[in-house]
């Protein structure tokens, strides 16, 4: 087994930043747009992630205001293709540097976050131990995987859901409008995309347009439900019953219009099971 001291935090900040800077992550993001964990996700997501005999599965469930319930669902649903070990790691704010709980995450060949809040998620792992050793598997060659708010946090610049010029919240935004959307820092394991979630079913073009308009170098990628993308270095599969909405934009934002978000060069693009596409920009 892999052994780490008192000194885990520090030496996995420093390897981290070596191995970013000189090889090429090794993992696999399975990135699954909320609803139903249907059969054939769960196949799809445990054959891609390679399991081997010994390797196990660690649940991350701090998303979940019922933590226990968001593991046994999720287990639940897991054990109809997989037959081995099942983890919950359920991190508090008191034992974000727990050694143990820590070694096991680092171990775990599948990491997989429950749906819902990603700012839940955030507040207790943002600039922590688990955020390095989450994104240190990730390099060293484990599968994250996550749903609904588990698919957000995969972003650098994570959807929290709010319309900033309403504080009513909605499942779509009302407007697009100029700086209208709050972003928040989420784990980084994609730094060329916004992650949405839900996204056909509930309607959030109106949403990943602001984001897009926010940040226009970046991808806007809305996963629907019972839908999920596979990345590999810089391409994404798509795997599952509904489809991935991918925005791009082409040339830049119009920005004369004081509030109101105007393109003429926003490409569009929808992609079912078994299609991929870059995430490089072109």
């Amino acid at each position: 087994m892999f052994k780490l001291g008192k000194t885990l935090a520090a030496f996995l900040f420093v390897v981290l930043m070596t191995e970013q800077a000189s090889a090429q992550t090794k993992g696999k993001l399975f990135i699954i747009g909320g609803g139903d964990r249907t059969l054939g996700l769960m196949q799809c997501m445990v054959q891609t992630a390679g399991m081997q005999k010994n390797d196990y599965v660690a649940v991350l469930p701090m998303s979940s205001a019922e933590p226990d319930t968001a593991f046994h669902y999720f287990a639940e649903d897991l054990k109809q293709v997989y037959k081995g070990k099942i983890l919950q790691l359920h991190f508090t704010k008191a034992d974000t540097a727990n050694q143990e709980k820590l070694q096991q995450l680092l171990q775990a060949k599948l990491i997989f976050i429950t749906g819902g809040d990603q700012e839940r998620f955030m507040r207790v792992v943002a600039n922590t131990p688990i955020e390095r050793t989450i994104q240190h598997a990730y390099v060293k060659g484990a599968m994250i995987a996550g749903t609904s708010a588990g698919a957000a946090v995969m972003s650098e610049h994570m959807i929290t859901g709010n319309e900033l010029t309403d504080t009513v919240y909605r499942p779509t935004f009302r407007k697009v409008w100029h700086n209208n959307i709050e972003l928040s820092r989420g784990l980084g394991l994609i730094r060329s995309a916004i992650i949405d979630q839900h996204f056909i079913v509930r309607s959030r073009y109106n949403r990943l347009f602001s984001a897009i308009a926010k940040y226009p170098n970046l991808l806007g990628i809305g996963i629907d439900e019972a839908t999920a993308i596979l990345v590999e270095g810089n391409t994404a599969t798509v795997c599952g019953e509904s489809q991935v909405v991918v925005m791009r934009d082409i040339r830049g934002l119009n920005t004369t219009d004081p509030k109101r978000v105007y393109w003429d060069s926003l490409q569009v693009s929808l992609y079912i099971s078994g299609q991929s596409f870059s995430l490089r920009r072109p």
